[in-house]
């Protein structure tokens, strides 16, 4: 692909120079590794979710899938509004409104339980991933100016191993509470009233689940509200909207966006039919509740992906370590695409390994030099993560169609156009 000379060098008629920018905030860096925890182990529990609102509505793959659009459309919708509204209110002040938000959408799924409705469930997760694109568009600038500019990329990607910890952690503990279940029914036996009893009955584990999230996010909204007036030398740049989407003309910026929009809808359309995946009688033929709890396994390699990245990223150009990675999530899916039994089910959890530096790697590679302008930066990235409602519902309109295995080519499409940004942006911007 032919793309055009980065704009961002002397020549840029708006140059952005800030190389050395940094907040000076003694001890907020763990707090902030508190909130990729946070919101990694909720988006996570998506993927424990889908089956069990599979069954209980008899969904198809691509209806099951808008459990996912409806999480992720939310960055696409409140991506640039939720970065103008953290350059108003400062950093620990969004985190705040986001944390809150979250809390809200976790006491809306009361009343999809008990409406028994699949739309209500499907609101209640659209204002949940509200709360957590606020916290977000936080996090991730935040975690790049906590520090000096040379480790940038390290300190990003071991932030997202926090992220990973909570996302490895919520869906095996959220398969033994939710995908569980006493019923010698299923939905597609019953009608009428006994189906929405069902319903009710069979989503109070669910509620009583993101009861206890809200719980604990009022805790730490509170905990965040005490530190709100800690960050020394913050300040964002008064750009406008249009300023700021002028940023996608950079080509290296607006490569980057558009690789954070395929590698989320690669992962998460991984993620989201996992479980099913592994269901299957030519792979491991496992019952639901143990392949929920093998959710753990993909997310568990992003945390040790991570932890080992964090460290090789100070020694490897980024760029190739990236190119790397998303070649060998390729490898994985053809070999998992192209055998069964063991090998088949462990090949594509193992590519949870490979995402592991992509999402911060990728993100650092893309805002080189944004300086004051990183929130507008932030907030355009996380419009891109509603990969993770597009790719998925491809995903699983493909799966409905030509099966679950075969469809995996889609996500290996995004991965290699991925690796050709590593190869592109291997050199600083």
């Amino acid at each position: 692909m032919a793309l055009a000379p980065d704009i961002s060098s002397s020549t840029d008629p708006n140059p952005i120079e800030d190389e050395g920018t940094h907040i000076d905030a003694p001890g907020l860096q763990p707090f902030v590794f508190g909130l990729f925890f946070i919101f990694g182990g909720i988006t996570s529990l998506n993927d424990v979710i889908i089956p069990k609102l599979k069954e209980l509505f008899t969904l198809s793959y691509f209806e099951a899938s808008l459990v996912q659009f409806c999480f992720f459309i939310a960055y696409a919708v409140i991506g640039i509004p939720g970065a103008r509204l953290i350059k108003k209110i400062g950093y620990m002040r969004g985190a705040v409104a986001g944390l809150l938000t979250m809390m809200a959408g976790c006491l809306l799924f009361i009343p999809a339980s008990q409406s028994a409705l699949f739309g209500v469930f499907l609101f209640a997760y659209f204002i949940l991933a509200t709360g957590v694109v606020l916290v977000q568009i936080v996090a991730n600038p935040l975690i790049s100016l906590l520090g000096p500019v040379k480790t940038t990329h390290s300190r990003l990607t071991f932030a997202q191993a926090f992220n990973s910890l909570g996302t490895t952690i919520f869906p095996y503990v959220g398969s033994i509470l939710i995908l569980g279940t006493l019923a010698t029914v299923t939905a597609a036996e019953l009608s009428g009233a006994e189906l929405d009893a069902y319903r009710t009955a069979e989503s109070q584990a669910i509620v009583h689940g993101y009861l206890g999230l809200a719980a604990a996010l009022a805790v730490v909204a509170g905990a965040v509200w005490m530190f709100r007036d800690r960050l020394k030398g913050e300040k964002h740049d008064a750009s406008s909207l249009a300023e700021g989407l002028a940023l996608l003309k950079r080509p290296r910026f607006g490569y980057g966006a558009a690789c954070i929009f395929l590698y989320v809808g690669a992962e998460v359309s991984i993620g989201s039919f996992i479980v099913s995946y592994l269901m299957q009688a030519d792979v491991l033929g496992l019952p639901e509740q143990s392949a929920g709890k093998l959710i753990s396994l993909y997310w568990g390699g992003a945390l040790v992906g991570r932890f080992i990245g964090s460290g090789v990223l100070r020694l490897v150009s980024p760029g190739k370590v990236l190119a790397f990675t998303a070649l060998g999530a390729i490898a994985l899916i053809a070999i998992s695409a192209n055998t069964t039994g063991t090998v088949s089910g462990y090949s594509l959890l193992a590519v949870g390994l490979m995402n592991s530096i992509m999402f911060p790697t990728i993100f650092g590679l893309a805002c080189e030099k944004l300086g004051p302008r990183a929130a507008d930066g932030s907030g355009i990235i996380n419009v891109a993560i509603a990969g993770g409602a597009v790719i998925p519902a491809l995903y699983g309109a493909l799966a409905d169609g030509i099966g679950l295995a075969a469809a995996l080519a889609l996500p290996a499409v995004c991965y290699a156009i991925i690796a050709g940004f590593g190869v592109y942006a291997r050199r600083p911007a």
